[in-house]
């Protein structure tokens, strides 16, 4: 099973709107992020996002490039408990894609890696994605590649 984690893209600033959508430069970056996805041939079953407008935003985009459908999830919003869905997750076998915020995906990045929601295990970056894997017969995740918008032309 494959977990693609999408940190959203860059929003405008809260002086300029409230709801923070993407601005225009988080919307190239996330574009670009998923026409290399695209390209990639990832499968993913199913988007996840936490509902606030700039993940649905990211979501929007990737669903988009890839011909697939975006659902809003609870349990993704910045500062949720992360355990209940790492739990989800470890009963699952869908490469799914979830589109959310720090430090809520660093958290949940850490446990399903390290089996600790402090440990660090990578670094995110607005537009970017973290790939994790993990076989059915194994009990965490590894980190197995990671990209960011910086790196794609």
């Amino acid at each position: 099973m494959r977990l693609y984690l999408v940190q959203h893209g860059r929003p405008v600033a809260k002086e300029i709107n409230p709801d923070r959508p993407l601005s225009d430069e988080g919307r190239a970056e996330v574009e670009r992020i998923a026409s290399f996805i695209k390209r990639s041939g990832l499968e993913v079953r199913k988007i996840l996002h936490s509902g606030k407008t700039r993940a649905k935003d990211t979501a929007e985009i990737l669903a988009s490039a890839l011909g697939i459908d975006i659902e809003q999830r609870e349990g993704l919003a910045p500062l949720d408990d992360v355990e209940p869905l790492a739990k989800k997750l470890d009963e699952s076998f869908d490469n799914n894609m979830l589109v959310g915020h720090l430090p809520h995906l660093d958290r949940l990045a850490s446990l399903l890696v390290a089996g600790d929601q402090e440990a660090g295990v990578v670094r995110f970056t607005q537009g970017g994605v973290v790939c994790l894997d993990k076989a059915e017969d194994e009990h965490h995740w590894r980190v197995a590649w990671a990209v960011i918008p910086q790196i794609i032309t």
